[in-house]
């Protein structure tokens, strides 16, 4: 009996080495789930935005989405998407703000959208650091940007308002680090000790001073809500927070979300205008 306890838990050791070296020599195949399908504007409805080059600093050209704000009193949104699917996917998304008046710069991630390199935390801090670098030379600076971050993009936005003053900051289904999601998912392996991309935003966040948003579904099953109201409690003020019940990870759009952001930046501009004061010479909304 002894023998068999013995080779029972050396089979289950044995296994549980095999697939802890699995996650860690794979880990970003689980972090990242690109396609590399190049998108077409005028099937995802984005006529009216214009194909451009973002040049990084590791000397990658990544296709991005662009038009400018109507006037020079409306910023403009640089949306950081998701760890899957393409630019196209994120083109309905864009369109409110396009609608309103707003500048979007709708990025792809290194490796995403038929973008050459491979994606790291690394770099895609570069790519969104080769995003801020095409809105400064359309002179488009920290007073007009609005970043914006979904789901894995908020990692990248927040470490953007790190390094980057910015206009507001816009969370869409965020999470505290990539530690804190694996040992969800994997609880009995040692995630922390393994996860090469970490983009620990909860380390972050209390740091960053521009007007945060954070939007996050109470039914998300793909990051709970929980590490959502951590990072937004650990967050300081000017700050506000909608926990949406119904809404899970990918359909926060269709619980009201646009909506909200629309009416937080309209507060932020309002609060400009009424900054300007007798300054005022162009037109306030």
């Amino acid at each position: 009996m002894v023998l068999i306890l013995l080779a029972v838990a050396g089979a289950l050791a044995g296994s549980y080495g095999l697939v802890l070296g699995a996650l860690w020599l794979g880990q970003r195949r689980l972090i990242y789930l690109p396609d590399r399908v190049v998108p077409e504007r005028a099937r995802a409805g984005a006529e009216d935005m214009a194909e451009v080059r973002l040049a990084t600093t590791d000397g990658l050209a990544l296709l991005a989405w662009y038009r400018a704000p109507a006037d020079e009193t409306k910023p403009c949104l640089v949306y950081f998407h998701g760890n899957s699917g393409h630019l196209g996917m994120r083109a309905s998304k864009a369109r409110p703000y396009l609608d309103a008046g707003y500048g979007v710069l709708l990025p792809a991630w290194r490796g995403f959208s038929g973008n050459p390199g491979r994606p790291t935390e690394a770099g895609l801090y570069a790519d969104g650091e080769a995003a801020l670098a095409f809105l400064e030379s359309h002179r488009i600076g920290a007073t007009r940007r609005v970043l914006y971050g979904e789901s894995l993009g908020t990692g990248v936005a927040v470490e953007m308002a790190l390094r980057h003053d910015a206009k507001a900051v816009v969370l869409e289904a965020p999470f505290t680090s990539v530690p804190d999601v694996g040992r969800h998912r994997f609880p009995i392996f040692p995630v922390n000790a393994i996860v090469a991309d970490r983009f620990d935003s909860m380390a972050k966040i209390a740091t960053i001073g521009a007007p945060l948003l954070l939007l996050h579904g109470n039914a998300d099953r793909v990051v709970p809500s929980r590490f959502g109201r951590r990072l937004f409690e650990a967050a300081v003020e000017p700050k506000r927070g909608h926990f949406i019940e119904g809404a899970a990870h990918n359909d926060l759009y269709d619980f009201g979300a646009a909506e909200r952001v629309l009416a937080f930046l309209a507060e932020l501009e309002e609060r400009t205008c009424h900054a300007r004061g007798a300054q005022i010479t162009t037109r306030c909304p």
